[in-house]
């Protein structure tokens, strides 16, 4: 897991399910500055395609929710390895973000946590996208 300490705004986004406003103002700045960075729809689109899977798997039961736990936590290494092979420094800046925000789901207490957290995960990494497009995101 990440050992380094997570920004709060990330932290109140994915652990608190009061924490919309928050989600919706970072996603804003978040989408924003990743469109200024010249992050393509495609290259967040083909991360949040993987995140689209996992969560109609996630959403199917308990045995097929511990195989999308773990395809979530696989996901790292996958973002890694995107965020290596793209040029410039767009996908990076999201996959910082991402990566704790993976390691925030997983460490929820039970399996109930696990849920919220995800839920909220998605919205998060949907609303990001959003704002990208509305910021002018091609």
């Amino acid at each position: 897991m990440n050992t380094k300490t997570i920004d709060p705004k990330l932290q109140t986004i994915i652990t608190d399910p009061n924490g919309a406003e928050t989600l919706v103002k970072t996603a804003d700045e978040l989408g924003k500055d990743l469109q200024r960075q010249g992050l393509s729809t495609s290259q967040i689109r083909a991360i949040f395609g993987e995140v689209r899977q996992i969560e109609a798997e996630w959403s199917m039961g308990n045995d097929h929710r511990a195989k999308a736990r773990h395809k979530l936590i696989l996901l790292k290494p996958k973002m890694a390895y995107r965020a290596r092979r793209e040029r410039g420094r767009a996908v990076a800046a999201l996959v910082k973000v991402l990566d704790p925000a993976v390691d925030l789901v997983v460490q929820g207490k039970d399996a109930k946590e696990q849920d919220d957290r995800f839920r909220r995960f998605v919205e998060f990494f949907e609303a990001i996208l959003a704002y990208h497009k509305a910021h002018g995101g091609n």
